[in-house]
């Protein structure tokens, strides 16, 4: 627990809440911006691109529409012969000057044809004989050729011809009518297309040679002269279609391209857009996407922090009182005051640092009934916890101060319950520093026992001997100390003995006692009743266990309560197995 707290309050790595929130909020946000940017710049790409490609067709159309409106006002003009009956000499010259008095009309040229002719001008300007073929009336004007623009000596400027072809009834050629009409008024309807004067603008005839050039660019005489791959892709498609868009290199591409043809000549109309004009309102998104991309992100980010503040203040303290708690601190968390999951966290940490307290408690105030070695075992074994037990052979220990029922009764209560309590005070800390395993205190009489679960029968037996050893120098010690405070001395009886007995928790499931049952329990009482005051007696067993090494004062044989026939016993003298402390 006080490693991760640790890590977590460090904010190493991605320990830290507040850092996962963080990368783990953002990423699928900025991955859904990402891609809505991305697909956004792809959609707004493709329709702008499909704007511009049908804006420019449009623009095509229309400026290619008013080229052809002017070609086509001589045409109409034309027509009129078709309503006049009976022509004569005069409404020839007033339809003459009425064609020739046209806008963008440079000179009007008239011809009849007599079968079997060559076709020979009949006004000689505005003059001659019409002859016999007029009279026969005009039926159908037909514009048969329009002339690619040429410089004309005579106005000075480019022109264009314009022939028309006279058909009678019996839709016969009988008339040839020319017009030459100025290139540069036909160009004047190219005003209202304004990518005339800002892109790569061109008019071209049927074989590709620019007839006209706007906008700008290096001049060109025929589309694709330079070997230009896309000039040349743009002029393959308007010699197979009248209409359509082309897109040149690059992703988007650099240049788009536009053509139409025109209805009253063999003319097209040719655009090239930079493809960085269409990038531009791209660009413009692009940026604008951007930037509202890193508000959301930031605000994200800040409302991340918000939130997550309170968050990890709370997770930080809990970590913190945990530390504490580790180290023996009993500290309970502020609860907050919100009613989410913080606020059962903390009612949780507090209710488990009150279980800690109890048992805590309980633990210290179970150490003073039960031996805080034989509590340490069991939490060792938790199975030894149950009730029941084994059974095997250990070393018992009984002890009883001699004649302590008189004494008790020339001494106060108080001075009585002082003595024996500052006697058995060392009695505890003598087994307990050698092994032994405290079972009950029975006035001021003691029983315990040196298990021989772990260290074997004979290991038992010498920790058993090396303890009364021990207690007996530790009673000498006592008594040296109770007679410079005027008090009587204490003289104890201690007896050994080893058997099989059964080893286990006797008792309830609401009061237990770890400790010892069987017939070698109450044998070594009677062995402990053998002994004078300060003397050790022990059974046959524990000398058998031991063997020569331990030392004896005296054998005796003797009887005793409950057991037939003579036991033989020993007053021990020393074990030189023994620690020096432990030596009498």
């Amino acid at each position: 627990m006080e490693t991760s707290c640790t890590v977590g309050l460090k904010g190493r790595g991605f320990s830290s809440l507040r850092l996962r929130l963080i990368f783990y909020l953002l990423l699928p946000v900025t991955l859904l911006l990402v891609a809505l940017g991305v697909a956004g710049f792809f959609y707004a790409r493709g329709y702008l691109m499909d704007q511009l490609r049908q804006t420019s067709l449009l623009g095509l159309q229309r400026a290619a529409h008013s080229i052809d409106m002017r070609l086509a006002q001589p045409g109409e003009a034309s027509e009129l012969l078709n309503t006049l009956e009976g022509l004569s000499q005069n409404t020839i010259s007033e339809w003459e000057s009425h064609l020739g008095s046209l806008p963008g009309v440079a000179r009007v040229k008239l011809t009849w044809l007599g079968p079997a002719e060559s076709p020979r001008p009949m006004m000689g300007g505005r003059g001659g004989s019409m002859g016999g073929w007029a009279a026969r009336g005009m039926h159908r004007v037909t514009l048969s050729k329009v002339s690619n623009p040429r410089y004309d000596t005579n106005s000075g400027q480019q022109t264009v011809s314009l022939v028309f072809d006279l058909m009678d009834p019996e839709n016969q050629i009988t008339g040839r009518l020319e017009v030459v009409m100025r290139f540069s008024y036909l160009l004047e309807g190219l005003r209202v297309f304004e990518q005339w004067k800002s892109e790569r603008a061109f008019l071209v005839d049927g074989t590709g040679r620019v007839l006209a050039q706007g906008g700008s660019g290096p001049r060109l005489e025929r589309l694709g002269e330079k070997g230009d791959p896309f000039e040349l892709k743009v002029l393959e498609g308007l010699l197979t279609k009248p209409a359509g868009t082309l897109y040149g290199p690059g992703h988007p591409a650099h240049e788009v391209a536009g053509f139409f043809r025109l209805k009253e000549a063999p003319w097209t109309l040719v655009l090239f857009a930079r493809g960085e004009k269409v990038l531009a309102p791209i660009i413009r998104f692009m940026t604008h996407y951007i930037v509202a991309g890193t508000v959301v992100l930031v605000l994200v980010v800040l409302i991340i922090l918000v939130v997550t503040g309170r968050m990890a203040g709370s997770v930080r303290t809990v970590c913190q009182a945990a530390r504490r708690v580790a180290q023996g601190d009993y500290v309970e968390v502020p609860t907050p005051q919100s009613r989410d999951e913080f606020r059962r966290l903390a009612d949780s940490f507090n209710t488990m640092v009150e279980g800690l307290k109890q048992k805590d408690y309980l633990r210290d105030t179970f150490s003073r009934y039960v031996d805080p070695h034989v509590a340490s075992r069991l939490m060792s074994r938790p199975e030894a916890t149950a009730l029941g037990g084994d059974k095997r052979l250990v070393a018992i220990m009984m002890t009883d101060v001699r004649g302590f029922t008189p004494l008790a009764e020339r001494l106060s209560p108080e001075q009585t319950i002082t003595i024996i309590n500052r006697y058995l005070s060392v009695l505890i800390e003598v087994i307990s520093a050698g092994q032994g395993i405290i079972v009950d205190f029975l006035g001021d009489a003691l029983l315990a026992f040196f298990d021989s679960l772990e260290s074997g029968p004979r290991q038992a037996a010498e920790q058993a001997v090396c303890c009364a050893l021990e207690l007996r120098r530790a009673t000498e010690e006592f008594n040296q100390q109770m007679r410079a405070e005027g008090l009587p001395d204490l003289a104890t009886g201690i007896g050994l003995h080893a058997g099989e007995v059964v080893v286990g928790n006797i008792g309830s499931f609401t009061r237990t006692k770890y400790g010892i049952v069987g017939g070698p329990v109450n044998l070594t009482n009677r062995i402990q009743a053998q002994a004078e005051g300060g003397e050790i007696i022990a059974s046959q067993a524990v000398v058998d266990l031991i063997g020569p090494e331990l030392k004896v004062s005296r054998g005796f044989e003797a009887l005793l309560k409950g057991v037939e026939g003579q036991v033989q016993l020993y007053a021990l003298k020393d074990l030189p197995s023994c620690q020096p402390e432990h030596q009498a």
